[in-house]
């Protein structure tokens, strides 16, 4: 029987003028190093520029995180907040890939 390892590595990076643990794939590791200028950071990187309503979705985004519900475009799709096609307005490069990683959350599972 062979036992693969797994290896999970931290990075540190400056985001926002703070120092921030993130993974190999620039997601937030620690989601209480998050706030608003974090987020803004992220989004000018992403090239999305913040409106209410991205924050909007931003919010319902972490509140899910937050209660353990896995993260899918279908399900951000069906929640109320905003539709698909909205959605995908709002972030247009890979929605929830970019959302998830502007609100300081893991990349969900259903993303590859």
């Amino acid at each position: 029987m062979k036992l693969l390892k797994l290896k999970i590595t931290n990075y540190e990076r400056t985001i926002a003028g703070k120092s921030i643990a993130v993974n190999e794939e620039g997601y937030l590791t620690n989601f209480s190093q998050w706030d608003e200028k974090v987020g803004e950071a992220l989004a000018d990187e992403a090239h999305v520029p913040l409106t209410p309503r991205h924050w909007e979705v931003l919010k319902y985004l972490q509140n899910e995180q937050k209660n353990n519900v896995a993260l899918s475009i279908r399900r951000v799709g069906k929640c109320g907040v905003v539709d698909i096609k909205e959605f995908y307005q709002l972030f247009p490069t890979a929605p929830l890939k970019t959302a998830t990683k502007i609100a300081g959350i893991p990349k969900p599972a259903s993303c590859i």
